[in-house]
């Protein structure tokens, strides 16, 4: 399977945080899986970080790229045609994070794994 982490499972997973739920462990573990990381998680953890909100994921953000490939995950880049995907998206959520993440699970055709149930109304395969 491949799929996609959502920014706070990928955190999650990292800091093995209880809030990630045996079925997101599993699909997180399973190394027959392709688990893909979104640019847009990079660029959300590194804001949240000069922002002061998340303080604890400095080191994170020093090396993201070496974090993302020692746990045997790959970067998926934004592409012009998950930026239109995201700006077209319907619907009162806001959040530019997750509409990134969900047009990049549309385009892909893959689950995300993510604790978010209104990525369903877009669609979208959850997995948690």
């Amino acid at each position: 399977m491949r799929a996609l982490l959502d920014t706070h499972a990928l955190l999650w997973w990292l800091s093995d945080h209880p809030a990630l739920t045996r079925a997101a462990r599993k699909a997180i573990s399973d190394t027959r899986n392709t688990l893909l990381v979104s640019a847009a998680s990079a660029w959300e953890i590194s804001t949240k970080v000069r922002l002061g909100k998340l303080p604890t994921a400095a080191d994170l953000v020093a090396d993201f790229v070496g974090f993302v490939e020692r746990e045997g995950f790959e970067l998926l880049s934004i592409s012009g045609e998950h930026g239109v995907r995201a700006g077209l998206l319907p619907g009162p959520h806001r959040d530019p994070f997750d509409r990134m993440l969900i047009a990049q699970a549309q385009a892909e055709n893959i689950p995300i794994v993510t604790n978010e149930a209104i990525f369903e109304s877009y669609g979208v395969r959850r997995v948690w």
